[in-house]
């Protein structure tokens, strides 16, 4: 039976990376036993769109190679919300902040209320999309991924310091590319790890971006290699 695409829900994750020149290291942490997706499994931090995405202003936009990759083969829409969600995210799971100074225009929603009082708006020009996945049909959740590589430097709070997370990832930590492996974790997550290496000391956009498409038929491993933005 084909799984209506409304089941499928559109996603951004976070991968950040530290010390890329030397000793390049990653941010992860470890879901919940009781969690329905991937449980026990060490994730870099992401989640699904909010409605109100859409409507959280950005400090500073996208690289335009990214936007243009990201509006290959979907909804074209859809580039800022994923930017602004990956950020959110970011804060939620782990309290660090890809952001620049500068004040909100109203009340900030709910889920941006401590992310403002610090002084803060979303900054997305450092993000570069590096990666796209579709949960495979028959899982209890489906995703339509998009992994976003940010450099450490870029992050504006203490890279150290966790404590503003919520529960949802436990066990938070910086972990060497070289031993990422060993870590228990998800067979997209393995393979989005190696892309990583391969970017690891790349500091523009990829030209195009692995897209690991699993419809209801088959699956595809694609490249996006994007689409004029509309004006």
């Amino acid at each position: 039976m084909t799984i209506d695409k409304s089941q499928i829900r559109n996603a951004a994750t976070v991968i950040v990376i530290r010390d890329r020149h030397e000793n390049p290291r990653i941010l992860m942490g470890q879901r919940g036993a009781k969690a329905v997706f991937m449980p026990n499994k060490f994730v870099f931090p992401g989640g699904a769109l909010d409605a109100g995405d859409a409507d959280i202003p950005l400090a500073t936009p996208l690289p335009a190679t990214c936007r243009a990759r990201l509006a290959e083969d979907t909804d074209d829409t859809l580039a800022d919300a994923l930017a602004v969600a990956g950020i959110r995210e970011l804060w939620e799971e782990t309290g660090l902040i890809l952001g620049q100074k500068g004040t909100w225009q109203g009340t900030p929603p709910a889920d941006w209320e401590t992310f403002a009082a610090r002084g803060f708006i979303p900054h997305a020009a450092p993000m570069q999309f590096v990666f796209r996945a579709l949960t495979p049909p028959g899982r209890p959740r489906r995703f339509d991924a998009r992994f976003f590589l940010v450099d450490a430097e870029d992050i504006v709070t203490d890279l150290d310091d966790f404590d503003a997370a919520c529960d949802e990832l436990s066990h938070l930590q910086w972990i060497a590319l070289s031993d990422a492996r060993s870590f228990d974790m998800p067979f997209i997550t393995e393979v989005v790890l190696a892309e990583v290496e391969a970017r690891a000391k790349e500091l523009d956009p990829p030209s195009s971006v692995p897209f690991f498409k699993n419809n209801d038929e088959e699956s595809l491993f694609l490249r996006l290699r994007g689409q004029p933005m509309p004006e």
